[in-house]
C-alpha cells in the first residue's frame, strides 16, 4: 500500500485515478509521495519514506530541487497540462492590448446612470478604437507545449508569426504549423513584431532576456506579453519603453509594485492556469506521474532526474537506483548481483546533470542485504526495490 499527501487543494477528478493500492494521509512523514500545487517547501524536513514530489502545473519555485536530488527524492511536472489555459489567456492580453475593451468596460459602468446611454455611447466610442490581430506580426519566444500551441493558433487568425527556440525539441518542431517561421535570431522578433510573447522557463541564461537593449530593438507600439515567468522580463526597461512610447502596452500575469496600476500595463491576477479544465489535466498527470514511479520505477517529466522509462515491469524483479552521474558504478552494481547470484535480464541509466538514474530488471528476488551493499557504494543516494 503506498501512500500520499496533499499540501494543496488537487483535483478530485486527479486524484481519484489512484488505484485501490493508494491512500491518502494527513501525516507528510508517513508519505511515499507528494502532490503540490504552489506550497512553498524550501523549510520543510522531508522523511526518509518520501520517494517523490509531483508538482500539479509547471513552474517549480517551490521546491528545493537540489536538496530532493540530494536526498533521492524525484521531481516531477505537468508540462502541457495547462498549456491550452495559458494560450487562451495569451489572445485575451492580445485582445485587451489592441482593443481598448478596458477603458469600454469602465465607461459603461461610468454611464450606467444616464438615460441616454445608448445615444451617448456612439459618440464616446471613438476614444476606444482599436486594431484587428489579422494582419499583424507575433514574434513567439519559446516553442514549447505553450508557445507551440500559441503560434499555431495564431495563425489561424490570419496573424503572421515567427517562432524562436533554439532548443526546439524534435516532437515540438513536428508540432509546429507549417506557417510558422522559424527564425535563428531572436532580434528578428525584436525589429519586426507587433506582438511578442515570451514562454521560455525562467533559467540564469533567460532571467531579465527582455532587458533595455531588447526594447531599443523593438518596433515602436509594440506589445510585450509575459505569462511565463516575471523575472524574464526588466520591467523598468519596458515601463521606460512604455513612457517613450516604443512599447504600447506590457501585458503581464505578474503584477507586482513595480507594475501594478502603471499607464500601459494591462496586469492579471496570476490566472494563466486558473481553470478548472486546467487544474484537472495537471492533476490527472501528477497522479499518472506518481503511480508510474512507484509501481515500474519510470520517471517522466522529472526536473531534478533524468527521465527513464523501461515500460511496465514483467520480470521477476526491477530496481530504481538514484546515484551521482560518476563513472564505473554500472560495474559495481552488476558485480554485487552477480556475486548474489542474481541476473540481469535488463538494464538502462541515464543521466541529466550530476545525477543519474539506472533500471535494473532481475530474475530473481533482490534481499536486503544485497540493497544494502547497493546503497553503501560511495556515489548512490537511494536504491528502490520497485518490485
Amino acid at each position: 500500500m503506498f501512500k500520499y499527501h496533499t499540501l494543496n487543494a488537487i483535483s478530485p477528478k486527479g486524484l481519484v485515478k489512484f488505484s485501490n493500492n493508494y491512500e491518502q494521509t494527513d501525516d507528510a512523514n508517513d508519505a511515499d509521495a507528494f502532490i503540490v500545487r504552489s506550497a512553498k517547501l524550501h523549510d520543510m524536513e522531508f522523511s526518509d519514506k518520501l520517494s517523490c514530489i509531483a508538482r500539479a502545473g509547471a513552474g517549480v519555485n517551490n521546491i528545493p530541487l537540489d536538496k530532493c536530488a540530494d536526498q533521492g527524492i524525484v521531481v516531477f511536472n505537468t508540462p502541457g497540462a495547462n498549456a491550452n489555459a495559458v494560450k487562451e489567456l495569451v489572445f485575451a492580453g492580445m485582445l485587451l492590448a489592441s482593443r481598448d475593451i478596458i477603458g469600454s468596460v469602465n465607461w459603461v459602468l461610468e454611464n450606467k446612470a444616464d438615460a441616454d446611454i445608448s445615444k451617448d455611447m456612439e459618440k464616446a466610442k471613438k476614444q476606444f478604437a482599436g486594431n484587428e490581430l489579422a494582419g499583424k506580426k507575433l514574434g513567439v519566444i519559446g516553442l514549447g507545449a505553450i508557445g507551440q500551441q500559441v503560434a499555431n493558433a495564431a495563425t489561424h487568425l490570419g496573424m503572421e508569426v515567427l517562432g524562436y527556440d533554439p532548443y526546439i525539441s524534435v516532437g515540438a518542431a513536428w508540432n509546429l504549423s507549417r506557417n510558422v517561421k522559424h527564425i535563428a535570431n531572436v532580434d528578428d522578433i525584436y525589429r519586426e513584431c507587433d506582438f511578442i510573447t515570451i514562454h521560455v522557463p525562467l533559467l540564469d541564461s533567460t532571467k531579465g532576456m527582455i532587458d533595455a537593449a531588447a526594447v531599443e530593438k523593438m518596433k515602436k507600439g509594440v506589445v510585450v506579453l509575459n505569462f511565463a515567468r516575471d523575472l524574464l522580463v526588466d520591467e523598468k526597461a519596458v515601463l521606460d519603453g512604455i513612457k517613450t512610447g516604443k512599447v504600447k502596452h506590457y501585458v503581464t500575469d505578474f503584477p507586482n509594485p513595480t507594475t501594478a496600476g502603471q499607464p500601459g500595463v494591462i496586469a492579471t491576477s496570476h490566472l494563466g492556469a486558473s481553470t478548472a479544465e486546467a487544474e484537472e489535466n495537471c492533476a490527472m498527470m501528477a497522479v499518472d506521474e506518481i503511480m508510474d514511479f512507484l509501481e515500474n520505477g519510470n520517471i517522466r517529466h522529472s526536473v531534478n532526474y533524468p527521465d527513464c522509462d523501461m515500460g511496465v515491469v514483467t520480470a521477476k524483479g526491477r530496481l530504481g537506483i538514484l546515484h551521482h552521474n560518476k563513472s564505473g558504478l554500472i560495474a559495481k552494481y552488476t558485480t554485487i548481483l552477480g556475486d548474489a547470484n542474481i541476473n540481469v535480464s535488463d538494464m538502462t541509466n541515464k543521466s541529466r546533470g550530476d545525477y543519474a538514474y539506472s533500471l535494473i530488471d532481475v530474475d530473481s528476488e533482490v534481499t536486503q542485504d544485497v540493497v544494502d551493499k547497493l546503497n553503501a557504494i560511495p556515489d548512490v543516494i537511494r536504491v528502490r526495490v520497485v518490485k
